[in-house]
Order: C-alpha cells, then sequence, then structure tokens
C-alpha cells in the first residue's frame, strides 16, 4: 500500500510522517547541540565568541538560502533525492568541522551544514508530508513533524554534554555525521505523491511567485517570520553558555541535585532540552488549535507571549528556578509557529508549490537567525552581556505580532481556477 492510499483512507500516521518525523529528529538533534559547543571550541582555540557566533550564523543563514533552493529541487526531481543530497552535505560539514583549525575555516564549512539542514529540515519534509495527508489531517501531521524537531531538540544537547564527558568535540561531531547518513536507509518508505491533487493549481511556479510576492498577506508572513528565527536561532546558540556562566551557583540539595545537575554548564544544557520538551506539547496544541481557530490570530498571540516570557526573565535573578521557568515557557512557545505558518503557506496559496512558497518566507526566519546569533556574540564581546541583543529579541517579538494582524486568510486560491481571489 502506497502512501498515497493511505492518506487517501484517513490514517494520520502514515509512512511517510513515521520517517519525516525521524530524519527531522535526527537533523534538529544534531542542529540544536551546537550552543553546547560554544565553549569547548573557544576555550580549545582562545577564540573571542563572535568567531564561533558567527559560523553559526553563517549557518542558520546558509539553511535560509538553501529553503527555497532545495524547495525547488524536490519539485522539480523528487522529494528523496533532495533528502540524500542535504544529509550527504550535512555529513560532509560535520566531518570537515574537525580538521578545521581556524576561524575561517570553521565558518566556510557551516555553509556546507546549512546546506545540509535546508535538505533533511522542515521546507522538504513539511511539504512531503503535507502532500501525503488529508486536507483534515494536514494541521496536525504538520504539527507532529515539527514536534520531532523538538524531540531531537531534547536528545541533541542532552547527548553532546555526555559524549563531550568522555572525548573531544570533533568525535562527537563524527557521530553525528554517522548519524544522518544512516536515517537514509529509511528513505523507501518514504513515497508520497508528487503532485498535489488536480482540483489544485496547475500554474507554474513563476507565475505563483510574483502573485505571491505582490500579496502583502504573504508579505507580512514573510517580515514576521524574521522575528521567530531571531529569537530561536539566539537562545539556541547562546543560552546554554548565558546561563553557565551568569546563573547562580547550583544547590547540591535543590531539584538540580536530585537530577544529576552539577553545574550551571550542565543546567545551560538541560535547558535547552526542557525546551524541546515543552515545545513537543506547545506544537502539538498548535496544530489542534490551527484547526479550530484563525491561524494569524494564534500566531500572534505565540509572538506577544514569547516576548512577555523574555522580558521576564531578563528582569529577574537567572537562577535554576528561573531558567527552568523560562525554559519551559518559551518552549511551549517554541516551534509552534511552523505549522502554523507553513498551513497558513498551504490555506492561501495551495500546496503544488508550497515547498518553494514556504521556503522562501523560511529564508526570512533564517535572516533572523542570522542576526540573532551573530548579534549575540558581537554585542556580549562589547558588553560582557546578552542584555542589549535579549531586549532587541523582545522588541522585533512586539513586531511580528502586531504585523500577523492585518494578513487575510482566505485561500488565494480558487478549484478549477488558476487566477487567485480577489476577494
Amino acid at each position: 500500500m502506497n502512501a498515497k492510499t493511505v492518506a487517501e483512507k484517513g490514517s494520520l500516521f502514515t509512512p511517510v510522517l513515521i520517517v519525516g518525523c525521524i530524519i527531522v529528529l535526527v537533523g534538529f538533534a544534531i542542529r540544536a547541540s551546537f550552543g553546547v559547543f560554544q565553549i569547548p571550541i573557544e576555550e580549545e582555540f582562545g577564540w573571542p565568541r563572535s568567531e564561533f557566533s558567527l559560523a553559526i550564523a553563517i549557518q542558520n543563514l546558509a539553511w535560509g538560502f538553501g529553503a527555497p533552493i532545495f524547495g525547488a529541487f524536490a519539485e522539480k526531481i523528487g522529494d528523496r533525492k533532495a533528502i540524500v543530497l542535504g544529509a550527504v552535505l550535512y555529513a560532509a560539514g560535520l566531518v570537515l568541522t574537525t580538521t578545521a583549525t581556524s576561524p575561517l575555516t570553521i565558518q566556510l564549512y557551516e555553509v556546507l551544514i546549512g546546506f545540509g539542514i535546508a535538505g533533511t529540515g522542515f521546507g522538504v519534509i513539511l511539504a512531503v508530508v503535507g502532500r501525503a495527508s488529508k486536507p483534515e489531517n494536514r494541521s496536525m501531521s504538520l504539527a507532529i513533524a515539527t514536534a520531532s524537531g523538538s524531540a531531537g531538540q531534547i536528545v541533541g544537547p542532552t547527548v553532546a554534554v555526555f559524549l563531550l564527558q568522555s572525548m573531544n568535540w570533533q568525535s562527537v561531531f563524527m557521530i553525528f555525521a554517522i548519524s544522518i547518513i544512516l536515517v537514509l536507509s529509511l528513505l523507501p518508505l518514504m513515497r508520497a505523491p508528487e503532485r498535489a491533487p488536480k482540483e489544485e493549481l496547475e500554474e507554474s511556479l513563476g507565475d505563483i511567485l510574483r502573485l505571491a510576492v505582490r500579496d502583502p498577506s504573504y508579505m507580512m508572513i514573510f517580515a514576521g517570520f524574521f522575528s521567530c528565527g531571531y529569537q530561536l536561532a539566539f537562545i539556541t546558540a547562546h543560552f546554554p553558555a548565558l546561563v553557565t556562566e551568569m546563573s547562580a551557583p547550583i544547590d547540591p540539595l535543590g531539584w538540580c541535585g536530585d537530577l544529576g545537575i552539577e553545574t550551571t554548564a550542565a543546567l545551560g544544557g538541560f535547558a535547552i532540552s526542557v525546551i524541546g520538551a515543552a515545545n513537543i506539547i506547545g506544537t502539538l496544541m498548535a496544530g489542534w488549535a490551527g484547526k479550530r481557530f484563525g491561524k494569524k490570530w494564534l500566531l500572534s498571540g505565540i509572538y506577544a507571549g514569547r516576548s512577555i516570557a523574555a522580558a521576564w526573565f531578563i528582569l529577574t535573578p537567572i537562577t535554576a528556578n528561573t531558567v527552568l521557568i523560562f525554559s519551559f515557557a518559551m518552549g511551549f512557545l517554541w516551534l509552534a509557529t511552523v505549522p502554523l505558518t507553513s498551513g497558513l503557506v498551504a490555506h492561501i496559496y495551495g500546496i503544488r508549490y508550497m515547498a518553494t512558497l514556504y521556503g522562501i518566507v523560511f529564508f526570512s526566519h533564517q535572516v533572523g537567525s542570522f542576526v540573532g546569533v551573530y548579534l549575540g556574540g558581537v554585542l556580549y564581546d562589547m558588553y560582557g552581556s546578552y542584555t542589549t541583543v535579549w531586549w532587541i529579541g523582545i522588541a522585533v517579538g512586539v513586531f511580528s505580532s502586531l504585523i500577523h494582524l492585518p494578513i487575510r486568510e482566505e485561500a488565494r486560491l480558487s478549484p478549477r481556477s488558476t487566477m487567485f481571489n480577489k476577494a
């Protein structure tokens, strides 16, 4: 039974969804662990923090550039070929990074890793999952696939911290490279319909792109996703180091001691895992809510909630308790934007070219990621504190909350028509 038949019968957990979740989980587990390597690499080479921050920022920007490229590539010659190319680039970047001896070489190799993440990440996987899902299951299917990235966020930093206790960071990168290649063995199970249903749009990609970029709602989605990237990438890259250096000492008799967390460095890695765990709940709830409420209202509320949580955290003393509370609150809102944003794009513009249209929106996300990660390192080197870049993140979150309000959620495509609706 192929994926199309399964989808037609209404099953939620199709082979496409399961394999897609595994690929996203492994890819995001590796990506989410990069913040754990910030201090070990800095200490080994004696570089300023801005150097490795720039490497991670370049990775995020390359991911953003690669998302629409891999989306178009997947739509033209096949999803699985795009995923294979992405995994090979991902592994090659990880292996080459272990040979780097200067900031420039690490930064160059991060380009490969960024393109690898694009080929194995949301842009390609969510489009495959979306096509293999019935319309009534699509919102939840996208949420489940997104939540698998959160599961990776739980696993990745925890595994990285554990491995770093017994080996150097280069060996950990080699293990990660092998892991991303191994998931390719599951691709034969990932067979989705190659095209959208016949009643969907049949115009060329170029026609759709021209229509979309002239639509104010599409451009507002594009602009609003910037803050999501800024906040998430900054926290992923810098929060472990922030907690390590700025948190109050660990109380061995408190809950940290009960969990075996003895240092602020371990607390920083644990915080990223808490974010991932909370986000599984938040993302699934976002998928459920996206079927019942306006996606733009949910997105506006999520961005506002993030800014409120961030403002509370920076205005309170940093302790293990506040780190835990903030991590759970931010995690609940973390990737909840992804199924809602991708679902909004699919609802308004159809799923035929969803990978490319969402990939372009995702580029804005990754520009925000670049700014958040790199600015965090630069301002830390200048002031010895993350306070300024943190408040900038709060401001862009408020901007995104407001810019989602005027978005028109009506579908622009009429079934059996090749024109955008004007209503």
